[in-house]
């Protein structure tokens, strides 16, 4: 059953990029792009996340221009694809680049000037592993 809900997350995902791009009319839904469609096992809900840009004000008016446009992106959703419910929508925020983004911002803070220095001595790769202990994997 996992199989089936990641291909109907990605099946979401292309659908909702298409009917976002091309059937939205609404100005406030603009640079809206869908990063990833998250179904719940139950079918009954789908998480879309979104990238968004401009500021915080037009961030929240996209979103809410989503979830307005949400019943006839479901209609749609519903004549396109063949499955027996369509998951309700719920649009957020996509936040990963930001977050990434803050962390190389921090690694940057404390990183020397000279760059990492690389440890000589023995490599990770080339410690043996005894076979028979057992691992936390």
């Amino acid at each position: 059953m996992a199989r089936r809900i990641e291909r109907l997350n990605e099946q979401l995902k292309r659908e909702l990029a298409v009917l976002i791009q091309s059937g939205l009319r609404d100005p406030r839904v603009v640079g809206v792009t869908v990063t990833a469609v998250r179904t719940t096992a139950d079918l009954n809900l789908a998480r879309v996340l979104v990238r968004l840009s401009g500021t915080d004000d037009e961030k929240a008016a996209a979103i809410d221009g989503l979830d307005r446009a949400a019943p006839w992106l479901r209609r749609e959703l519903g004549r396109d694809l063949r499955i027996r419910r369509v998951p309700e929508l719920a649009f957020q925020e996509d936040v990963a680049q930001e977050r990434a983004a803050r962390i190389e911002e921090l690694l940057a803070e404390v990183r020397p000037e000279g760059g990492w220095e690389e440890e000589d001595g023995e490599d990770d790769a080339e410690t043996p592993v005894d076979e028979g202990a057992e691992t936390d994997r």
